[in-house]
């Protein structure tokens, strides 16, 4: 959903369209963990970690669709007017992981969601050709 919503509001930008349309409501809330984070746990528990029990990594923190969308529409600088159509369909109300197991070991996401934002967005420019 993230690399989506980059494109389409970069794309907005250029074009200087008036509004982004986002498919639902924009009330169902999502988690998001960045990709260096998730590497990062992952060598974590590989190092610390010798139970049975599935270990879920996140963030632990969700936030709405509508949210996500006034940050990134904030981190790629695009003016217009956010629209929603409540005729797509909203998925999941909620997707939020229970991250009880791996902070009780003492690991925690380093990178904020809006500072993964920005830098997702700075490597989409600098990589046109791959992205």
């Amino acid at each position: 959903m993230l690399p989506a919503l980059l494109r389409k509001f970069h794309e907005a930008k250029l074009a200087g369209e008036p509004s982004v349309t986002i498919w639902g409501t924009g009330t169902p809330r999502r988690e998001f963990l960045h990709v260096d984070d998730l590497a990062e746990a992952c060598l974590f528990l590989m190092d610390t970690y010798r139970g049975e029990e599935i270990v879920n990594v996140g963030c632990g923190q969700d936030l709405t669709i509508r949210e996500l969308a006034e940050l990134v529409r904030r981190v790629v600088g695009f003016a217009g007017e956010l629209a929603f159509d409540a005729s797509k369909p909203d998925g999941t109300p909620r997707k939020l992981l229970d991250v009880g197991r791996i902070t009780a070991l003492g690991w925690k996401p380093r990178i904020g969601l809006e500072d993964g934002v920005r830098e997702t967005y700075r490597w989409y420019l600098e990589n046109p050709a791959r992205a």
